[in-house]
């Protein structure tokens, strides 16, 4: 259920144009790209102004004029219809509208980026006599003759911090991807950038909250964690948080730790009420409190 509440799918549009950021200029991100007259659409379509622009990331050297990108959250399933659904996608783009009348379907690509690999559909595919290559690691194309050329991408695979925006779409990340995140994030200047780079991180603190949580207990961390992801986690109030631990420190560590992070609590779950923007069960999923809790505290009316 909690799965449910995560946006995967915006995250992934804003990781793709941090993805291209260089080439950014040279390409048109048509999100959500209504296919036809009837609600049918694609989940990122990426046109290329200059159809012989070269773009540096190795995931556009498959691309060309026109590209169909379907992306699966890392609980959906990609099988043999999803493959075959966006093949369907390229053929309606082709074939229906005036603006896609002139578009040959050599111009045409389509891409299923998971973070899995899709162990099953390869296997099907292989037995169906289709050819499916690596040009490099964590990108596969499937060759299937007349049919528009597919590529899918298995992100967890991808090599080093040049893909750190789309490997952050991921319930499993560790420490280390979390870091790189951040020092990534903390690089970027430009507000559209920025803007991408925090639709990204607050879907990878939803996704993985017990090891913000677990990062947070690191002094070393706690700075870092503070600047960039108010107010989505716990404890942004750092005084606060410290008071509650010297208190604490007195009747044992482990107590105080306790009464810093539920004081931590308290107050990321009263800033977020005063500020309007959350539901009542997003703050108790950020939080850490109770749906109880959270309604004594907004009757309250409290000021920690």
């Amino acid at each position: 259920m909690e799965n449910m509440k995560i946006q995967w799918h915006p995250a992934f549009v804003a990781a793709m144009n941090l993805e291209f950021k260089d080439n950014r200029d040279d390409l048109i991100f048509e999100k959500e790209y209504n296919l036809n007259t009837k609600p049918l659409e694609t989940d990122l379509l990426i046109i290329k102004k200059n159809p012989t622009v070269k773009l540096k990331n190795e995931i556009g050297l498959f691309f060309r004029g026109h590209n169909i990108i379907e992306y699966k959250s890392p609980r959906d399933e990609l099988n043999i219809n999803t493959f075959y659904k966006v093949q369907g996608y390229a053929c309606i783009y082709k074939a229906a509208g005036t603006a896609s009348a002139d578009i040959n379907e050599d111009d045409i690509t389509t891409t299923i980026i998971r973070e899995a690999k899709p162990e099953k559909l390869f296997q099907y595919l292989s037995q169906k006599a289709f050819e499916i290559s690596c040009f490099h690691k964590g990108l596969y194309r499937i060759h299937i003759g007349s049919l528009f050329p597919v590529q899918i991408i298995v992100t967890k695979e991808l090599e080093g911090d040049e893909h750190v925006w789309l490997k952050s779409l991921s319930e499993k990340l560790q420490k280390e991807d979390v870091k790189l995140l951040l020092k990534r994030v903390s690089g970027l200047t430009a507000e559209f950038d920025q803007e991408m780079a925090d639709s990204v991180l607050k879907v990878s603190i939803d996704a993985n909250k017990q090891l913000i949580r677990e990062m947070m207990e690191d002094e070393s961390m706690y700075e870092s964690l503070m600047e960039l992801m108010e107010p989505r986690l716990l404890l942004r109030d750092k005084t606060k948080m410290e008071e509650g631990m010297r208190q604490g420190m007195q009747q044992g560590m482990q107590q105080g730790m306790q009464q810093g992070m539920q004081q931590g609590q308290k107050i990321t779950a009263v800033r977020m009420l005063k500020s309007g923007k959350y539901t009542l069960d997003e703050i108790t999923d950020i939080s850490g409190l109770s749906l109880d809790e959270i309604q004594t505290l907004r009757k309250s009316q409290i000021n920690i």
